[in-house]
Protein backbone atom coordinates (compact mmCIF):
# COMPACT_ATOMS: atom_id res chain seq x y z
CA UNK A 1 0.00 0.00 0.00
CA UNK A 2 1.37 3.57 -0.83
CA UNK A 3 1.55 6.39 1.56
CA UNK A 4 1.90 10.21 0.64
CA UNK A 5 4.74 12.13 2.17
CA UNK A 6 2.01 14.24 3.24
CA UNK A 7 -0.19 11.55 5.09
CA UNK A 8 2.47 9.75 6.37
CA UNK A 9 3.61 12.54 8.40
CA UNK A 10 0.21 13.41 9.62
CA UNK A 11 -0.52 10.23 11.11
CA UNK A 12 3.06 10.72 12.69
CA UNK A 13 2.28 14.19 13.72
CA UNK A 14 5.71 14.98 12.50
CA UNK A 15 6.61 17.93 10.39
CA UNK A 16 7.90 17.44 6.76
CA UNK A 17 8.99 19.38 3.94
CA UNK A 18 9.15 19.18 0.04
CA UNK A 19 7.00 17.14 -2.55
CA UNK A 20 4.23 15.75 0.09
CA UNK A 21 2.19 13.93 -2.91
CA UNK A 22 5.38 11.64 -3.19
CA UNK A 23 4.33 8.17 -2.50
CA UNK A 24 6.01 5.68 -0.75
CA UNK A 25 5.79 2.00 -0.62
CA UNK A 26 7.64 1.12 2.11
CA UNK A 27 10.63 1.48 4.85
CA UNK A 28 14.59 0.79 3.73
CA UNK A 29 18.17 1.57 5.21
CA UNK A 30 19.27 4.73 3.29
CA UNK A 31 21.93 2.63 0.98
CA UNK A 32 19.29 0.45 0.28
CA UNK A 33 16.36 2.55 -0.84
CA UNK A 34 15.23 2.81 -4.22
CA UNK A 35 12.85 5.78 -5.52
CA UNK A 36 9.90 4.23 -4.20
CA UNK A 37 11.07 4.27 -0.70
CA UNK A 38 11.25 5.86 2.65
CA UNK A 39 14.91 6.27 3.76
CA UNK A 40 15.73 5.59 6.74
CA UNK A 41 18.45 8.36 7.86
CA UNK A 42 17.30 9.69 11.13
CA UNK A 43 20.76 10.27 12.82
CA UNK A 44 23.84 12.09 10.50
CA UNK A 45 26.41 9.42 10.39
CA UNK A 46 23.56 7.75 8.13
CA UNK A 47 23.36 10.48 5.87
CA UNK A 48 26.56 9.08 3.18
CA UNK A 49 24.21 5.88 2.62
CA UNK A 50 21.48 8.31 0.77
CA UNK A 51 24.29 9.16 -1.74
CA UNK A 52 24.56 5.27 -2.23
CA UNK A 53 20.66 4.63 -2.52
CA UNK A 54 18.31 5.50 -4.89
CA UNK A 55 15.73 6.85 -2.31
CA UNK A 56 13.52 10.22 -3.21
CA UNK A 57 12.48 10.83 0.50
CA UNK A 58 14.02 10.13 4.14
CA UNK A 59 13.18 10.11 7.61
CA UNK A 60 15.41 12.44 8.70
CA UNK A 61 16.77 14.35 12.26
CA UNK A 62 15.38 17.54 12.97
CA UNK A 63 16.39 20.29 11.22
CA UNK A 64 18.55 18.44 8.83
CA UNK A 65 19.20 20.22 5.10
CA UNK A 66 17.28 18.11 3.72
CA UNK A 67 17.57 19.31 -0.15
CA UNK A 68 21.52 19.05 -0.03
CA UNK A 69 21.23 15.37 0.34
CA UNK A 70 19.26 15.30 -2.80
CA UNK A 71 15.99 14.40 -1.92
CA UNK A 72 12.50 15.15 -2.72
CA UNK A 73 10.90 14.95 0.19
CA UNK A 74 11.83 14.31 4.03
CA UNK A 75 9.96 13.68 7.35
CA UNK A 76 11.49 15.53 10.49
CA UNK A 77 12.34 12.68 13.49
CA UNK A 78 13.27 14.91 16.67
CA UNK A 79 12.84 11.52 18.68
CA UNK A 80 14.18 9.18 15.81
CA UNK A 81 12.88 5.56 18.08
CA UNK A 82 9.45 7.28 18.96
CA UNK A 83 9.21 8.19 14.81
CA UNK A 84 10.22 4.36 14.39
CA UNK A 85 7.89 3.16 16.10
CA UNK A 86 4.74 5.11 14.72
CA UNK A 87 6.05 4.55 10.70
CA UNK A 88 6.87 0.44 11.54
CA UNK A 89 3.28 0.58 12.61
CA UNK A 90 2.11 2.35 9.66
CA UNK A 91 4.01 0.87 6.94
CA UNK A 92 3.73 -2.35 8.36
CA UNK A 93 1.90 -5.35 5.30
CA UNK A 94 0.55 -7.41 8.91
CA UNK A 95 0.19 -11.43 8.26
CA UNK A 96 -2.49 -12.69 5.72
CA UNK A 97 -4.68 -14.86 8.20
CA UNK A 98 -7.77 -15.46 5.10
CA UNK A 99 -10.87 -14.69 5.87
CA UNK A 100 -13.51 -15.96 8.64
CA UNK A 101 -12.69 -19.34 9.95
CA UNK A 102 -10.68 -22.21 7.89
CA UNK A 103 -12.41 -25.54 6.92
CA UNK A 104 -10.12 -27.43 8.29
CA UNK A 105 -9.73 -25.34 12.04
CA UNK A 106 -10.82 -27.72 14.46
CA UNK A 107 -13.08 -25.90 17.00
CA UNK A 108 -15.52 -27.34 19.76
CA UNK A 109 -19.14 -27.06 19.08
CA UNK A 110 -19.38 -25.11 22.46
CA UNK A 111 -16.63 -22.29 22.06
CA UNK A 112 -17.52 -19.10 21.29
CA UNK A 113 -15.64 -17.42 18.61
CA UNK A 114 -16.04 -13.18 18.53
CA UNK A 115 -17.12 -11.28 15.63
CA UNK A 116 -14.69 -10.71 12.22
CA UNK A 117 -12.27 -13.35 14.14
CA UNK A 118 -10.28 -15.15 11.97
CA UNK A 119 -8.69 -18.39 12.51
CA UNK A 120 -6.43 -20.76 10.48
CA UNK A 121 -5.99 -24.10 9.12
CA UNK A 122 -5.31 -26.65 11.52
CA UNK A 123 -6.11 -24.76 14.60
CA UNK A 124 -7.61 -26.47 17.86
CA UNK A 125 -10.21 -24.26 19.80
CA UNK A 126 -11.53 -25.59 23.03
CA UNK A 127 -14.23 -26.46 24.72
CA UNK A 128 -16.06 -23.83 26.17
CA UNK A 129 -13.17 -21.34 24.77
CA UNK A 130 -13.99 -17.88 24.28
CA UNK A 131 -12.41 -15.78 21.30
CA UNK A 132 -12.91 -12.08 21.19
CA UNK A 133 -13.83 -10.12 18.04
CA UNK A 134 -11.08 -9.22 15.55
CA UNK A 135 -8.98 -11.73 16.86
CA UNK A 136 -6.06 -13.75 14.71
CA UNK A 137 -5.09 -17.14 15.34
CA UNK A 138 -2.63 -18.55 13.01
CA UNK A 139 -2.42 -22.49 11.64
CA UNK A 140 -1.45 -24.91 14.75
CA UNK A 141 -2.28 -22.60 17.40
CA UNK A 142 -3.48 -24.63 20.78
CA UNK A 143 -6.30 -23.11 22.56
CA UNK A 144 -7.65 -25.27 25.59
CA UNK A 145 -10.76 -25.25 27.38
CA UNK A 146 -12.23 -22.46 29.03
CA UNK A 147 -9.88 -20.43 28.22
CA UNK A 148 -10.82 -16.51 27.46
CA UNK A 149 -8.90 -14.48 25.15
CA UNK A 150 -9.42 -10.56 24.51
CA UNK A 151 -10.43 -8.47 21.37
CA UNK A 152 -8.15 -8.26 18.08
CA UNK A 153 -5.67 -10.65 20.05
CA UNK A 154 -2.86 -12.19 17.60
CA UNK A 155 -1.70 -15.45 17.66
CA UNK A 156 0.87 -17.01 15.28
CA UNK A 157 1.68 -20.53 14.48
CA UNK A 158 2.63 -22.68 17.06
CA UNK A 159 0.97 -20.53 20.16
CA UNK A 160 -0.09 -22.82 22.68
CA UNK A 161 -2.61 -21.50 25.71
CA UNK A 162 -3.34 -24.01 28.14
CA UNK A 163 -6.22 -24.82 30.38
CA UNK A 164 -8.70 -21.49 31.89
CA UNK A 165 -6.01 -19.00 31.17
CA UNK A 166 -7.48 -15.58 30.74
CA UNK A 167 -5.88 -12.78 28.32
CA UNK A 168 -6.67 -9.50 27.88
CA UNK A 169 -7.28 -7.49 24.79
CA UNK A 170 -4.49 -6.99 21.58
CA UNK A 171 -2.22 -9.57 23.34
CA UNK A 172 0.33 -10.71 21.25
CA UNK A 173 1.39 -14.05 20.88
CA UNK A 174 4.94 -14.67 19.08
CA UNK A 175 5.25 -18.35 17.54
CA UNK A 176 5.34 -21.17 19.75
CA UNK A 177 5.14 -18.95 22.63
CA UNK A 178 3.31 -20.81 25.78
CA UNK A 179 0.65 -19.72 28.49
CA UNK A 180 -0.02 -21.82 31.21
CA UNK A 181 2.48 -24.78 31.07
CA UNK A 182 2.26 -26.46 34.56
CA UNK A 183 4.93 -24.92 36.85
CA UNK A 184 8.31 -26.51 38.01
CA UNK A 185 7.10 -28.03 41.30
CA UNK A 186 8.46 -31.05 43.03
CA UNK A 187 9.19 -32.37 46.20
CA UNK A 188 10.46 -35.15 47.78
CA UNK A 189 9.10 -37.75 50.65
CA UNK A 190 12.19 -36.67 53.33
CA UNK A 191 13.91 -33.05 52.89
CA UNK A 192 16.22 -33.48 49.97
CA UNK A 193 19.56 -32.75 49.58
CA UNK A 194 18.69 -29.52 48.15
CA UNK A 195 16.87 -28.70 50.75
CA UNK A 196 19.73 -29.21 53.46
CA UNK A 197 22.29 -27.32 51.88
CA UNK A 198 19.92 -24.30 51.35
CA UNK A 199 18.78 -24.64 54.81
CA UNK A 200 22.95 -25.04 56.11
CA UNK A 201 24.28 -23.16 53.48
CA UNK A 202 27.03 -25.93 53.71
CA UNK A 203 27.70 -29.55 51.85
CA UNK A 204 27.35 -31.28 55.01
CA UNK A 205 24.34 -33.43 54.43
CA UNK A 206 23.25 -36.70 54.37
CA UNK A 207 23.59 -38.50 50.94
CA UNK A 208 20.07 -40.50 50.48
CA UNK A 209 17.80 -41.72 47.50
CA UNK A 210 15.27 -39.28 46.58
CA UNK A 211 12.30 -40.15 44.41
CA UNK A 212 10.61 -36.58 43.14
CA UNK A 213 6.67 -36.42 43.18
CA UNK A 214 4.94 -33.48 41.12
CA UNK A 215 2.70 -31.00 42.95
CA UNK A 216 0.61 -30.23 40.71
CA UNK A 217 -0.51 -26.81 39.28
CA UNK A 218 -4.35 -25.47 40.05
CA UNK A 219 -3.73 -21.83 39.26
CA UNK A 220 -3.77 -20.71 35.77
CA UNK A 221 -1.87 -17.61 34.30
CA UNK A 222 -3.82 -14.10 34.01
CA UNK A 223 -2.80 -11.81 31.18
CA UNK A 224 -3.43 -8.12 31.27
CA UNK A 225 -4.45 -5.85 27.71
CA UNK A 226 -1.43 -4.81 25.29
CA UNK A 227 1.14 -7.92 26.90
CA UNK A 228 3.09 -9.57 24.04
CA UNK A 229 4.74 -12.37 24.99
CA UNK A 230 8.37 -13.43 22.94
CA UNK A 231 8.92 -16.46 20.42
CA UNK A 232 9.50 -19.47 22.51
CA UNK A 233 8.93 -18.01 25.71
CA UNK A 234 6.71 -19.49 28.30
CA UNK A 235 4.61 -18.50 31.25
CA UNK A 236 3.84 -21.09 34.06
CA UNK A 237 0.40 -21.54 35.49
CA UNK A 238 0.47 -20.99 39.17
CA UNK A 239 0.12 -23.85 41.99
CA UNK A 240 -2.86 -22.57 43.45
CA UNK A 241 -3.00 -18.79 42.95
CA UNK A 242 -2.69 -17.42 38.83
CA UNK A 243 0.51 -16.38 37.70
CA UNK A 244 -0.10 -12.85 36.43
CA UNK A 245 1.22 -10.41 33.70
CA UNK A 246 -0.12 -6.75 34.31
CA UNK A 247 -1.20 -4.67 31.51
CA UNK A 248 1.44 -3.56 28.84
CA UNK A 249 3.93 -5.62 29.83
CA UNK A 250 6.34 -6.75 26.86
CA UNK A 251 8.00 -10.18 26.93
CA UNK A 252 11.11 -10.52 24.53
CA UNK A 253 11.96 -14.04 22.63
CA UNK A 254 13.30 -17.00 25.18
CA UNK A 255 12.06 -15.54 28.55
CA UNK A 256 10.52 -17.68 31.47
CA UNK A 257 8.17 -16.85 34.07
CA UNK A 258 7.89 -19.49 36.32
CA UNK A 259 4.61 -20.39 38.49
CA UNK A 260 3.11 -17.85 41.00
CA UNK A 261 4.77 -15.22 39.27
CA UNK A 262 3.14 -11.38 39.85
CA UNK A 263 4.61 -9.02 37.09
CA UNK A 264 3.40 -5.69 37.21
CA UNK A 265 2.38 -3.09 34.16
CA UNK A 266 4.40 -1.88 31.52
CA UNK A 267 7.42 -3.66 32.49
CA UNK A 268 10.01 -4.49 29.77
CA UNK A 269 11.68 -8.54 29.97
CA UNK A 270 14.38 -8.66 27.49
CA UNK A 271 15.87 -12.05 25.77
CA UNK A 272 16.31 -14.74 27.91
CA UNK A 273 15.17 -13.31 31.37
CA UNK A 274 13.86 -16.04 33.74
CA UNK A 275 12.14 -15.23 37.23
CA UNK A 276 12.01 -18.13 39.53
CA UNK A 277 8.67 -19.35 40.93
CA UNK A 278 6.68 -16.52 43.20
CA UNK A 279 8.67 -13.61 43.03
CA UNK A 280 6.81 -10.29 42.53
CA UNK A 281 7.95 -7.64 40.02
CA UNK A 282 6.86 -3.90 40.34
CA UNK A 283 5.51 -1.62 37.47
CA UNK A 284 7.40 -0.66 34.74
CA UNK A 285 10.47 -2.53 35.62
CA UNK A 286 12.98 -3.70 33.00
CA UNK A 287 15.08 -6.19 32.88
CA UNK A 288 18.03 -6.89 30.21
CA UNK A 289 18.67 -9.87 28.48
CA UNK A 290 20.05 -12.96 30.70
CA UNK A 291 18.79 -11.22 33.79
CA UNK A 292 17.81 -13.73 36.76
CA UNK A 293 15.10 -13.32 39.31
CA UNK A 294 15.63 -15.92 42.60
CA UNK A 295 12.77 -16.93 43.60
CA UNK A 296 10.34 -15.52 46.12
CA UNK A 297 11.62 -12.02 46.00
CA UNK A 298 10.03 -8.73 45.20
CA UNK A 299 11.37 -6.00 42.53
CA UNK A 300 10.02 -2.79 43.18
CA UNK A 301 8.65 -0.11 40.88
CA UNK A 302 10.74 1.57 38.56
CA UNK A 303 13.54 -0.62 39.08
CA UNK A 304 16.24 -1.34 35.70
CA UNK A 305 18.64 -4.00 35.37
CA UNK A 306 21.50 -4.11 33.07
CA UNK A 307 22.31 -7.26 30.98
CA UNK A 308 23.62 -10.58 33.09
CA UNK A 309 22.01 -9.10 36.37
CA UNK A 310 21.35 -11.60 38.87
CA UNK A 311 19.14 -10.75 41.73
CA UNK A 312 18.97 -12.54 44.42
CA UNK A 313 17.55 -10.42 47.27
CA UNK A 314 14.46 -7.80 47.39
CA UNK A 315 15.44 -4.44 45.56
CA UNK A 316 13.56 -1.15 46.10
CA UNK A 317 11.87 0.69 43.88
CA UNK A 318 13.83 3.08 41.44
CA UNK A 319 16.92 1.25 41.67
CA UNK A 320 19.84 0.83 38.74
CA UNK A 321 21.07 -2.35 39.16
CA UNK A 322 23.31 -4.37 37.20
CA UNK A 323 26.42 -7.53 37.83
CA UNK A 324 26.51 -11.09 39.52
CA UNK A 325 25.23 -10.65 42.18
CA UNK A 326 23.23 -7.28 41.26
CA UNK A 327 24.51 -4.41 43.38
CA UNK A 328 23.77 -0.33 42.71
CA UNK A 329 24.81 0.82 39.47
CA UNK A 330 27.43 3.00 40.97
CA UNK A 331 28.47 0.09 43.07
CA UNK A 332 28.91 -2.44 40.33
CA UNK A 333 31.37 0.21 38.58
CA UNK A 334 33.36 0.58 41.86
CA UNK A 335 33.77 -3.17 41.70
CA UNK A 336 34.81 -3.69 38.15
CA UNK A 337 37.22 -0.77 38.47
CA UNK A 338 38.69 -2.75 40.94
CA UNK A 339 38.98 -5.71 39.40
CA UNK A 340 40.80 -4.01 36.50
CA UNK A 341 43.39 -3.05 38.87
CA UNK A 342 43.72 -6.40 40.79
CA UNK A 343 46.78 -8.33 38.51
CA UNK A 344 48.65 -4.46 39.92
CA UNK A 345 47.20 -4.91 42.75
CA UNK A 346 48.64 -8.03 43.05
CA UNK A 347 52.43 -7.45 42.07
CA UNK A 348 52.55 -4.95 44.76
CA UNK A 349 51.57 -7.39 47.05
CA UNK A 350 54.24 -9.75 45.72
CA UNK A 351 56.93 -7.49 45.75
CA UNK A 352 56.02 -5.94 49.78
CA UNK A 353 55.94 -9.63 50.86
CA UNK A 354 59.65 -10.36 48.83
CA UNK A 355 60.51 -7.07 51.44
CA UNK A 356 59.39 -8.13 54.33
CA UNK A 357 59.65 -11.70 53.87
CA UNK A 358 63.17 -12.03 51.61
CA UNK A 359 63.75 -15.03 49.57
CA UNK A 360 60.09 -16.90 50.48
CA UNK A 361 58.40 -15.19 47.66
CA UNK A 362 55.26 -17.70 46.91
CA UNK A 363 55.14 -19.37 49.84
CA UNK A 364 51.82 -18.84 52.11
CA UNK A 365 49.62 -20.17 54.81
CA UNK A 366 47.13 -22.88 53.50
CA UNK A 367 44.60 -21.90 55.61
CA UNK A 368 41.10 -22.64 54.15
Amino acid sequence: MAHSIAELAAGLGLDWAGDGSLRITHAAEPAQAGPDALALAMNPKYADGLAEGQARAAMLWAGAEWQALGLEAAIFAPRPRWAMAGVSESLDPGYDFGEGIHSQALIHDSAEIGEGARIGPFAVIGARARIGPGARIAPHVTVAEDVVIGADALLHAGARISARCRIGDRFIGQPNAVVGGCGFSFVTPEPSGAEDVRATLSDARKIRAQKWARIQSLGAVEIGDDVELGANSSIDRGTVRDTVIGTGTKLDSLCHIGHNVQVGEDCLLCGMVGIAGSARIGNRVVLGGKVGVSDNIFIGDDVLVGGGGRIYTNVPAGRAMLGDPATKLETQIEIRKALRRLPRLAAQVARLHEAVFPGKAGKTDKTD
